[in-house]
């Protein structure tokens, strides 16, 4: 049962999860690809610290805002199509990535998809916004992948976890179920426990924060949980390394780039951005924070991947505090905004007032237009 003043806490943690997450993507999406010198060589001694241009404009967002949107519209199609008595959230999950596939192939939505829903229909989400190559392949084909058989077992990179937040949202959930979820639908595309693990860990610390629990104690509910994870350990340290990093001295630029193995996010036996550095980050920063924009700051300013550690401190900061807490200014100039906003609200709708709006014997024709259970 909702009480009243639940259900506005729990739409005010929702929202604040979805945009928080993109305002974060947003941020630090200028300066993808850049060292900490180069930021402050393109954005002066203090780095960034306001939205810059990104794909044409302030305030673009990733292919990380993207799917996320799809984690969500997947999330509650599974709610709704349990009505017909099936039930595998991975499957329509699954079912919702592919969908945001076609975003990135076709021109614009396809009206004879019956399937597609609102949130396919949405013209804006038909760009590339620098989508990850283990998305790419891992939703090239309807094969859907699982913790025995993972698309790209190698693939170690952050794109699992910007898009897995809402899992975190399934409050009524335990987080057991939570970290199993989150972490089977990561492996759709990226195999590797390192990827998988890092975006469950990220769905059960919001899942705490949801629920009203500190920052610091979703975090050790997330090491319990992973400690009996075969390959945990890479995200397990992460996680204790930015513990560790909140009383080793003030916060700063510095200090952020310590917590990865390596400035640029590459560790000794891969290339590239590692999802747990990019957790590690996030984490610290959500910790220290004097206020959102000053976490979101600190976040996307230094070499590692700054998108997707500003969308992941971002979700944490945003379901710690809710939507009233975002810098208001930097809102204004969100792309996609009311999409996220009426994406949160038929989340809320579909948790808190689920059964008045579809059971097995009848259902709202505009919500079953929304989100079809085909």
């Amino acid at each position: 049962m909702w009480g009243r003043i639940e259900q506005q806490d729990f739409r005010s943690r929702v929202r604040g999860t979805l945009l928080g997450s993109a305002l974060g993507d947003a941020l630090g999406a200028p300066l993808a690809g850049l060292t900490l010198d180069g930021i402050h060589e393109a954005h002066g001694a203090d780095g960034l610290t306001a939205p810059a241009s990104a794909h044409g404009r302030r305030g673009r967002v990733t292919a990380a805002t993207q799917l996320a949107l799809f984690t969500v519209d997947g999330l509650i199609r599974a709610h709704v199509r349990r009505d017909t008595g099936a039930w595998h959230p991975p499957t329509d999950i699954h079912r919702a990535y592919l969908r945001w596939a076609a975003t990135q192939n076709d021109w614009g939505p396809d009206e004879r998809r019956k399937d597609n829903g609102w949130l396919a229909q949405e013209e804006w989400l038909y760009a590339r916004r620098g989508p990850d190559r283990a998305c790419l392949t891992g939703f090239a084909d309807d094969v859907l992948g699982t913790l025995d058989q993972p698309k790209n077992p190698a693939a170690r990179g952050t794109a699992a976890a910007t898009r897995s937040a809402p899992f975190g949202l399934l409050v009524g959930w335990e987080p057991a179920l939570v970290l199993q979820l989150a972490v089977e639908c990561a492996a759709q595309s990226h195999g590797h426990p390192t990827a998988s693990l890092s975006a469950g860990a990220l769905a059960v610390i919001v899942h705490g924060l949801t629920r009203g629990e500190s920052l610091d104690s979703a975090v050790q509910r997330t090491l319990g949980l992973l400690g009996a994870r075969p390959g945990h350990q890479p995200v397990t340290d992460a996680l204790q390394r930015a513990l560790s990093a909140v009383t080793q001295g003030s916060p700063g630029p510095r200090a952020v780039e310590t917590l990865g193995r390596a400035a640029d996010g590459a560790g000794p036996d891969h290339d590239g951005p590692d999802a747990a550095d990019a957790l590690a980050v996030a984490v610290y920063c959500a910790l220290v924070a004097e206020d959102i924009a000053h976490g979101l700051r600190l976040a996307v300013n230094h070499g590692g991947d700054s998108s997707a550690a500003g969308a992941l401190c971002g979700a944490l900061l945003g379901a710690l505090h809710g939507e009233t807490a975002l810098p208001a200014a930097w809102l204004a100039e969100l792309e996609g905004r009311a999409t996220l906003l009426e994406m949160a609200e038929d989340f809320a709708l579909e948790m808190t007032q689920g059964p008045s709006l579809h059971s097995p014997t009848e259902a709202s024709p505009g919500w079953l237009a929304r989100y079809p259970r085909g």
